[in-house]
């Protein structure tokens, strides 16, 4: 039986929990009758494309707007110090593949610093931003913050620079 005097504990180490699991980006779900579970889904990282306002651009399996940041060079990243708070890098989860109109012979990684993976397409590094809270918005289109301009990108890797039908420009982030 568990005293009284501890069940505040053991609420704050599941409540704990849980924000890290929500921090680290992991899904609770119930498994059926063993209770719930941690799921990374998806196992690995796929870029499909998704119609926005913008026209067809690459998004990730959930329908988050995939970016690019004009600074970057083929291959690496120039996003550092406060700059992935704001323009989190795209993490590669196992074998990367491409869905709908992404091309498949475009999709790869780079290392970054620490040993993470981050997703590129044709060669140049993907980023989420944080103003985008659901699928399909493109807050961060044409923005520029820490030191460039910010881009949608269709599946033949052009940038999209078309920013009339953008529906926020995401605020201060980053400034």
């Amino acid at each position: 039986m568990i005293k009284p005097q501890r069940l505040p504990l053991y609420v704050a180490v599941g409540a704990g929990a849980s924000a890290l699991a929500a921090a680290l980006g992991l899904a609770v779900s119930n498994s059926g009758p063993s209770g719930a579970t941690l799921s990374t889904s998806p196992p690995s990282t796929v870029v499909t494309t998704r119609e926005t306002a913008l026209g067809s651009v690459l998004v990730d399996t959930q329908g988050r707007t995939l970016y690019l940041f004009v600074k970057d060079t083929e291959r690496a990243s120039a996003c550092d110090g406060g700059c992935p708070s704001f323009w989190p890098p795209v993490p590669v989860r196992g074998v990367p593949h491409a869905a709908g109109g992404a091309a498949a012979a475009s999709i790869g990684a780079i290392a970054r610093p620490g040993g993470s993976r981050q997703l590129t397409y044709a060669g140049h590094p993907l980023y989420y931003f944080v103003g985008d809270s659901k699928a399909g918005q493109t807050r961060g289109q044409a923005l520029n913050q820490f030191g460039a301009e910010w881009y949608v990108l269709d599946s033949t890797w052009d940038a999209v620079v078309n920013t009339s039908s953008t529906t926020s420009n995401g605020g201060g982030y980053g400034h």
